[in-house]
């Protein structure tokens, strides 16, 4: 089961241009004029003159084997579905060849940009040619090229089929005709009013509107003329409604989180058979006010943090920043344009062109991650975020202020944006041939114990040697999540900003300066702050600001 919160956040894509075999050819196959001739050695300097006997253009030496060459027409001619007998013959007879190959054309099609009407989904939905997130040609003034690319994981046949992503929100109008077909009554559950239907409660400006919006964006059935096409259209949505009430308490919180099957914590380890659970979780909206890592959830590392960028590969005015940030996905929050929003679903069975929010950005990874588990479901919740670090890509996502950098082992990363962009095609290949991690293990690389002061200057530096417990049982070789536990006494929590650079020389924010923290007195109690950016590391050396 895929969770994540009303919090989303985005990103964008830029497919490679490169080539992959496209359909069968016709059964007889397809010939082009184009020939591969072996000629004797005495023959190799008359390759041209042979061409020229034979009506080519010229003969082109080919590089990896003796005496090869190309024969290749004075024009493009079309193809053909025959092969060319008496052309092949008189080459065959000429005393200078030693081997004719007639060669036989194959289609290929690029990754990179391609018109929407040329790619081979057949939608009629009337709002798929607006979801710029799943294949942006430039519509709403964006970047071609910048999705999620998942036009290569449907064409590879995976839409999600098998997986359910519940979605902890408002609830479900599970009654919408784009939804109905998909949705999961049996792991729904509403918390607010303590009954099975999850239906958003109404109200006359729509408030309520959120779970159903992201609910389309995973789940929306393709071709049957409504709305647009989830990104796991073959995938089940569940409702859990748990946000719409004047306050939250412990008990709705937990039991959301807990609702198949357990406690986040224990959903990681026993869910899904003991594979885990895998929960998606927006970096937060709070924008340069704030500080993703100051969730708890967003900063652990049960949950897949995900951030945003809009349709030209930029942040978006709401997008926080924080080192536990995994990867990101797409919304908007500066285009004027009207189209330029995430197209979906809306209440009562009527659809929009205006979701937004980074809450818009968590469910389209919700979507791309149940396409990865059709295409295996035996991955495990740390399956998962290797698959996003390995996968996710920079493309054409920047930020005026965070740079793009790389780890101790090459990984490129960004302090807004995690580790780039999902590519749904790249994740389902690298998923179908995924082997299971190895066990985790957890390693205490040590403390500063006693009391510091922070110097005139404003500074504290503080460095921790770490053999990261090797010789023992726990002994961490590869580094996936590191986390450092604070205790600060501040009079203003806004005012502090802790930085920590690894062995390998890799620098993680772990926590900037806020003005949502300056009313906050008291400073910081046993507050454990996560980074990813040293994902894959050796954490054995030195640790400090």
């Amino acid at each position: 089961m895929l969770e994540f919160s009303r919090d989303g956040a985005t990103v964008t894509l830029i497919l490679l241009l490169v080539t992959v075999p496209a359909a069968a050819s016709a059964e007889e196959g397809i010939f082009t004029n184009h020939f591969l001739v072996e000629l004797h050695e005495q023959a190799e300097d008359e390759a041209h003159q042979l061409a020229t006997d034979h009506g080519f253009d010229s003969a082109r030496k080919l590089p990896f084997a003796q005496g090869l060459f190309h024969l290749y027409p004075k024009d493009v001619t079309p193809t053909r579905g025959r092969r060319s007998l008496q052309h092949r013959q008189r080459l065959e007879d000429d005393h200078r060849v030693k081997n004719v190959f007639e060669q036989e054309g194959f289609g290929r099609t690029k990754r990179g940009y391609r018109d929407i009407n040329d790619i081979d989904t057949n939608m009629n939905d009337p709002l798929f040619s607006k979801q710029w997130y799943l294949i942006n040609t430039g519509q709403a003034d964006g970047t071609p090229g910048l999705d999620l690319n998942v036009a290569e994981a449907w064409e590879l046949g995976y839409t999600g089929r098998g997986v359910t992503i519940a979605i902890m929100d408002d609830g479900i109008d599970y009654l919408h005709p784009d939804l109905a077909s998909n949705y999961n009554a049996e792991a729904s559950y509403d918390f607010s009013s303590n009954d099975p239907y999850p239906y958003p409660r109404y109200t006359d400006d729509w408030f309520n509107s959120h779970g159903t919006r992201c609910a389309g964006e995973v789940s929306a059935a393709a071709n049957n003329n409504i709305c647009g096409v989830g990104v796991a259209f073959n995938s089940k949505v569940a409702g859990i409604r748990m946000l719409d009430q004047p306050f939250m308490t412990d008990v709705i919180e937990a039991s959301s989180i807990s609702h198949m099957p357990q406690a986040m914590a224990d959903g990681v380890n026993k869910g899904r058979g003991g594979k885990g659970s895998i929960y998606v979780w927006a970096s937060g909206d709070g924008g340069s006010f704030d500080d993703c890592n100051c969730d708890g959830y967003a900063s652990s590392m049960w949950t897949i943090s995900i951030n945003s960028a809009i349709n030209d590969g930029r942040t978006a005015l709401y997008d926080e920043s924080c080192s536990s940030t995994l990867a990101s996905t797409f919304s908007n929050g500066r285009k004027r344009n009207p189209e330029a929003g995430v197209a979906t679903t809306d209440l009562y069975g009527n659809c929009t062109l205006r979701h937004s929010g980074t809450s818009a950005a968590a469910p389209e990874a919700a979507g791309v991650f149940a396409l990865a588990l059709e295409a295996n479901p035996d991955l495990t919740w740390r399956d998962m975020q290797h698959l996003t670090v390995l996968t996710s890509k920079r493309n054409q996502l920047h930020d005026e202020v965070h740079q793009w950098r790389r780890n101790g082992v090459g990984l490129e990363f960004n302090h807004l944006f995690g580790y780039g962009v999902l590519d749904a095609g790249g994740m389902v290949k690298m998923a179908k041939e995924w082997k299971a991690v190895p066990e985790r293990f957890h390693c205490v690389a040590g403390s500063v114990q006693e009391p510091r002061k922070i110097a005139s200057d404003g500074k504290l530096v503080l460095t921790i040697d770490s053999d990261a417990c090797q010789g023992k049982d726990n002994f961490v070789r590869y580094l996936e999540h590191v986390q450092a536990v604070v205790t600060v006494n501040a009079s203003r929590r806004g005012d502090l900003n802790v930085n920590m650079t690894s062995p390998a020389g890799t620098k993680s924010i772990l926590l900037s300066r806020r003005a949502a923290g300056q009313r906050l007195q008291g400073g910081l109690r046993q507050v454990a702050f996560m980074t990813t950016h040293t994902w894959g590391e050796d954490p054995r050396g030195t640790w400090g600001p």
